[in-house]
């Protein structure tokens, strides 16, 4: 009797937090309460009361970034503005949560938009009345407009609105609703807001499980529909030659080949396009002097055919064996020497391509991305940089060197963040603030 009691205490105390503003009294209570013993109704209801404290915690957490970087919103960074260290503080900040900087600057971002224009999804935010998802793309959508001078007095009519909408729907509808109402109160700023965002196009790219990957296009709306049109139409060529595939009694298909939907026919048709092209610019465009090439590691008695052990796509992770002596077949090949032990490259040959860049080769395969912690550019987007400089007695040597990419090699040189390296490839990085982050070696046949 008395378990059933305190039983409906709780789930009674659960139901006033839902009406409650979100606070830490609010958190406390939750955390004392045994979610087991509740029924599964109570359960939903703890799940939603405790998403309220989460936008809570969210909101503290932006002010303390604020805090810490100030509320001053950097000019808009271009490319070539390698010398000016803009926003230093979102490195401490990427370290210290162990995100990547491009995610840390989009925290930071949304922190001071949230901050210096929006003040009653910064309010909602922190009483729980909205996620941090919904608050993340009113900050995100409204940034744009306000960039491209809306008035205060719109943007308050465009937040009300919003925020009446978040109720009810989901982040992705709330984004679509500031749109239209920026689209309507202010069209000129819409139209310029349209002009700024065609200038922060990129291809964005996500390792997923299961040997794929997700390749994400932000582009114009006309090209991304030329893009499709042209993906449906090789698609639609391809289904001849799929009929053919399968009547084909002559040899064994590969049954990945038989039967494509159109959807995988966009994909194959979108593969074939990237490597026509890379093989077409492979004379013209070398990085760190080489071709752009895909890194296979495979064990020798994979390769042979003698094992199934899974092989490491460079950038990726594991692929299953099968496909990676399919990939090895037509292409050229390198040895890699490895510790046994650890995985960490000690040697390589060059059975493939001429010296005398052994060293630039070396480090390629040992770095293969930027050393700063949580960067992931590429090995042939970066610097080689001496972690000990020339000047100082710094040796041309692989303890000494490692790559960085131009904004990390420029916050070394500029933005009083220092690096040690190591021999095994590993380097301890101290930022400005004194605080240190070690990044350890790379053992070749492991993703990064």
């Amino acid at each position: 009797m008395h378990e059933n009691a305190t039983r409906l205490l709780n789930e009674e105390s659960i139901r006033e937090l839902l009406k409650a503003p979100a606070s830490m009294a609010a958190l406390n209570t939750l955390y004392e309460i045994e979610v087991e013993t509740l029924s599964k109704s109570s359960k939903i209801d703890y799940l939603s009361a405790l998403q309220r404290q989460m936008s809570f915690l969210q909101e503290w957490s932006n002010r303390v970034m604020i805090s810490l970087a100030g509320t001053e919103e950097p000019e808009a960074y271009h490319p070539q503005e390698y010398a000016r260290i803009q926003d230093e503080d979102r490195e401490e900040i990427a370290a210290a949560l162990r995100v990547a900087p491009a995610t840390a600057q989009l925290k930071l971002d949304t922190a001071r938009m949230l901050a210096n224009h929006l003040p009653l999804t910064s309010e909602a935010l922190a009483t729980g009345e909205i996620s941090p998802a919904h608050a993340t793309v009113i900050a995100r959508e409204t940034e744009r407009a306000i960039r491209a001078g809306i008035t205060p007095h719109a943007i308050a009519h465009i937040e009300e609105r919003a925020l009446s909408h978040a109720e009810m729907h989901t982040p992705g509808q709330v984004a679509n609703k500031v749109k239209s109402l920026i689209a309507k109160v202010s069209p000129e700023e819409f139209e310029e807001a349209v002009e700024a965002a065609v200038e922060q196009r990129r291809v964005e790219y996500y390792p997923e499980s299961d040997g794929m990957a997700t390749v994400l296009a932000i582009l114009p709306a006309a090209e991304a529909t030329m893009l499709k049109n042209a993906l449906d139409a090789m698609a639609q060529m391809g289904v001849e030659r799929d009929r053919e595939l399968v009547d084909s009694t002559s040899k064994e298909m590969d049954s990945r080949q038989k039967l494509r939907t159109m959807d995988q026919r966009r994909a194959d048709a979108l593969a074939e396009l990237a490597a026509k092209a890379l093989n077409d610019l492979s004379d013209f465009y070398k990085p760190q002097r080489r071709p752009v090439t895909v890194n296979l590691t495979m064990d020798i008695a994979t390769a042979m055919g003698l094992s199934e052990n899974p092989a490491m796509l460079s950038g990726y992770g594991p692929i299953p064996a099968s496909i990676a002596r399919e990939l090895a077949a037509d292409g050229k090949w390198r040895r890699f020497v490895t510790e046994p032990q650890t995985g960490n490259l000690l040697d390589f040959g060059r059975e493939t391509y001429e010296p005398p860049q052994a060293l630039r080769d070396f480090l390629m395969a040992r770095d293969r991305t930027c050393r700063f912690p949580g960067c992931r550019r590429p090995a042939h987007m970066t610097d080689i940089d001496h972690s000990q400089s020339w000047e100082e007695g710094g040796r041309t040597n692989p303890e000494n060197l490692g790559l960085l990419c131009r904004r990390h090699h420029r916050l070394k040189t500029h933005g009083g963040w220092r690096v040690e390296s190591h021999s095994d490839g590993a380097c301890t990085w101290t930022s400005p603030q004194g605080k240190v982050h070690h990044v350890p070696a790379r053992p070749i046949d492991e993703v990064i």
